[in-house]
């Protein structure tokens, strides 16, 4: 699930890690306090809230992913993936959540990273790209639950 469902995700995975075996998140809205501070992203913020503002920001801060990371928690396998050249979801917050969860959480699998190549927020991809993009997404799933 990407990009609003990479947010969905992020959250969902913070806020429950026990629900899962293994999570894939796909080009996700991950920082909510700087989500606007990257690329075009200023533009959600109506629909999202004005992290500036201190009445939003704490409203964020509650279900932002990458400040809801707890050392505390045992979290499931995780696949991250971006693409490079996205100019909707910036790929900075892949690759935050990624090494932070690495850096400091326990994990029951792998947490992983990848992103695609020359490709941007999705539309345009060559169907091979997709084909690959996802065999590789369901092979880590499979791989995941012992399939």
């Amino acid at each position: 699930m990407g990009k609003n469902g990479g947010l969905l995700v992020g959250a969902v995975l913070t806020q429950r890690p026990d629900l899962f075996k293994a999570v894939v998140c796909d080009v996700g809205l991950l920082d909510m306090l700087r989500y606007h501070k990257f690329g075009i992203a200023h533009i959600w913020i109506p629909e999202y809230g004005n992290p500036d503002k201190h009445e939003d920001f704490n409203y964020l801060k509650e279900y932002s992913p990458y400040h809801n990371v707890n050392s505390n928690k045992t979290y499931p396998s995780i696949l991250f993936r971006t693409s490079e050249n996205d100019k909707r979801v910036s790929p900075i917050h892949t690759l935050k959540m990624c090494a932070k969860m690495q850096q400091i959480c326990k994990s029951k699998g792998p947490i992983l990273f990848y992103m695609i190549k020359d490709i941007g927020h999705g539309a345009g991809m060559p169907m091979w790209k997709f084909t690959e993009w996802n065999v590789d997404m369901y092979s880590y799933i499979m791989w995941q639950l012992g399939m």
